[in-house]
């Protein structure tokens, strides 16, 4: 055995184990990733622009009414917060004349802004308790056949899902771990 083949085998070993360490830690990373969780929220409440926010640990919360291209969304359409919390919609006056309403069977809250109202600056003030714990489906009654629904989750004992990892098994790569590996590979070739 020649000492080249020595050194080919050392540098395989070598170059192996690094392409394995980092396949590792891009897995854990992955695996990190996939760990974030949101509330369940039902389909329904999706609405128009699709933003969520997690304002647990905030006093207060403001969530605008009117939003979106078209001025029929809420923004941001999904929101987390305590029990507690002061939830302030203020109308952005785009979209004509909105309200905040629970819809029939939609959660604890029971949200109420009354008659529809179409002033920029408007506002409609609603504080959490124990009582809303969970999650409520919300929405303006002139303008929920155009999907202008939303969510409120309170509190911390509710259902949850994964987010960030697309609820595949697959483990993402990063681009830099990708090219480490490709270069791995070509100078294992180019050696041999």
């Amino acid at each position: 055995m020649s000492s080249d083949d020595v050194s080919r085998r050392a540098f395989m070993r070598t170059a192996g184990g690094a392409a394995a360490a980092a396949g590792a830690a891009t897995a854990t990373a992955g695996t990190a990733a996939a760990q974030e969780v949101e509330p369940d929220w039902p389909s329904a409440t999706e609405g128009n622009v699709g933003s969520y926010t997690d304002a647990r640990g905030q006093d207060s919360v403001t969530i605008s009414v009117g939003a979106g291209d078209q001025g029929l969304a809420f923004d941001p359409t999904l929101v987390w917060v305590d029990e507690g919390t002061t939830i302030t919609w203020e109308w952005t006056g785009a979209g004509g004349s909105h309200n905040v309403q629970t819809v029939e069977g939609g959660g604890p809250a029971s949200l109420d802004s009354g008659d529809p109202v179409g002033e920029e600056g408007a506002t409609y003030e609603y504080e959490t308790s124990s009582e809303d714990a969970g999650i409520t489906h919300y929405h303006c009654v002139p303008h929920t056949a155009v999907g202008m629904h939303a969510g409120l989750a309170v509190g911390e004992d509710i259902p949850t899902v994964e987010v960030g990892g697309g609820g595949s098994n697959a483990v993402f790569v990063p681009d830099a771990a990708r090219a480490l590996g490709i270069a791995t590979f070509i100078a294992m070739v180019s050696t041999l």
